[in-house]
């Protein structure tokens, strides 16, 4: 039989290389078979499908994974730009009021708040190394922002004008009017002690310090009046101010050193004036008539 079968197959083998007998017979068993090297095929085709989905899903979301890392990492840049931007428009008013203050000054960073219970103080980056002192007067871009309280090498506390231990004399700006302007304990908010109703202020106006006392030079600005209440029959009003400064929010500050006053010596004068004693006047007697 299976000699039978070899034979057939060499017989078939030869007519299929040298001659086109059997190309019928190909198209037919083609034909015929066709439909079961589909369905032969299928779990193939669709496994490769499958897989395919798969890898194309795979990569996908590895790129979206990708591209969300890409995302935070440029909106972190944006960020950081911003607040580079928002720091350097800081900086640029801080060094603007720098060159219209008539005092030597050295920029300073806040590094820290004071933690003490019921006060409002600050820590920067400048200390006695620096040249910082106790009393020093300290601005932001806007206006006075305290004083330093307490010092070491490299850091200095500063009080705020806010803070209710602080006062400093001032003046209103238009009317010349003085008075103290203390805090309240409120970070953004000062009041003006002792304001007789009959006082020329108004809502609005600038406060500035009026150099009384030595320690902040005159004519920075402290705050704006943002009301004025007066009681019937009261003596006094209620002045409160919104400090010009931004107490919550600069993070760079100056520290004021005043100039020194030039010491005038004494002139000798040039030429020294005397007084001569005055000369004696004698007075003669005038002859006097004889009576007869």
């Amino acid at each position: 039989m299976l000699l039978a079968l070899l034979m057939v197959s060499s017989a078939l083998l030869t007519l299929e290389s040298t001659t086109r007998l059997l190309d019928p017979l190909r198209s037919f068993v083609g034909t015929l078979v066709s439909p079961l090297r589909f369905v032969a095929e299928t779990p193939y085709f669709i496994g490769g499908e499958v897989d395919e989905v798969l890898t194309d899903r795979e990569q996908l979301q590895q790129q979206n994974s990708a591209l969300n890392q890409r995302v935070l990492e440029l909106s972190q840049v944006t960020q950081q730009f911003l607040a580079l931007r928002q720091e350097n428009e800081r900086l640029r008013g801080l060094l603007g009021s720098r060159r219209r203050i008539p005092h030597d000054v050295l920029v300073a960073e806040l590094i820290g708040i004071a933690p003490r219970p019921n006060s409002l103080q600050i820590v920067i980056d400048k200390g006695t190394s620096a040249g910082a002192y106790i009393g020093q007067a300290v601005l932001d871009s806007q206006g006075l922002f305290g004083q330093v309280v307490s010092v070491d090498r490299f850091t200095s506390h500063v009080l705020l004008l806010s803070d209710h231990m602080h006062a400093l004399p001032v003046e209103v700006n238009r009317s010349g009017v003085r008075g103290i302007a203390a805090g309240i304990g409120e970070r953004n908010q000062l009041r003006l002690e002792d304001v007789p109703t009959t006082a020329d202020i108004r809502e609005g106006d600038l406060v500035v310090s009026s150099g009384l006392g030595g320690r902040f030079p005159q004519g920075y600005p402290v705050g704006r009046v943002s009301s004025m209440q007066v009681e019937p029959g009261a003596a006094l009003a209620s002045v409160l101010l919104e400090p010009t400064a931004h107490l919550d929010r600069s993070r760079h500050v100056l520290l004021v050193f005043p100039a020194e006053q030039p010491v005038v010596e004494a002139l000798e004068p040039s030429v020294e004036l005397t007084l001569d004693e005055p000369e004696e006047i004698l007075l003669e007697p005038q002859p006097t008539e004889e009576t007869p």
